[in-house]
């Protein structure tokens, strides 16, 4: 007789939980037909946090993602007039990544989608339950770099 392993039944629940979320905000976005992709969404919401248009690498970085990974993304973007290559001012071999104004108008309707995805996957808690989840999944997401392995 095996012993219940309890870590083991959390560590599925949560990958359940990233596959629902998932299919639930895809679901969401293709409703919404804005021609992206889960990938292009984030590769667009990360170009916002920038002050200045960054270099791929920058991208690829911040992604954490190969550049080759990137490159398709913002091909994919670009041609549907969401972002644009622009050169670097400074230097002339790099090139820069910028949001169109077709990119930023996509970002709104993606954070539309993102939070009706959310209200839907949120809906079966309660406002006190949900009070608890984001203090749980901040613990999670903080992650404690000072206890012991």
């Amino acid at each position: 007789m095996t012993t219940p392993d309890p870590d083991g039944l959390l560590a599925e629940q949560l990958l359940r939980l990233t596959r629902r979320v998932h299919r639930i905000q895809k679901r969401h976005l293709e409703r919404r037909d804005l021609g992206v992709t889960p990938a292009q969404s984030r590769l667009l919401r990360t170009l916002a946090h920038y002050g200045s248009p960054p270099r791929m690498a920058d991208l690829a970085e911040r992604l954490e993602v190969v550049p080759r990974a990137v490159t398709t993304l913002v091909d994919g973007l670009e041609a549907s007039g969401k972002v644009r290559r622009a050169p670097d001012p400074a230097n002339r071999r790099v090139t820069r990544i910028e949001l169109t104004d077709e990119g930023r108008a996509t970002l709104r309707e993606l954070h539309g989608a993102r939070r009706s995805a959310a209200e839907e996957i949120l809906a079966p808690l309660t406002e006190k339950e949900r009070q608890v989840f984001g203090v749980l999944l901040d613990a999670l997401i903080d992650g404690d770099a000072t206890k012991p392995c």
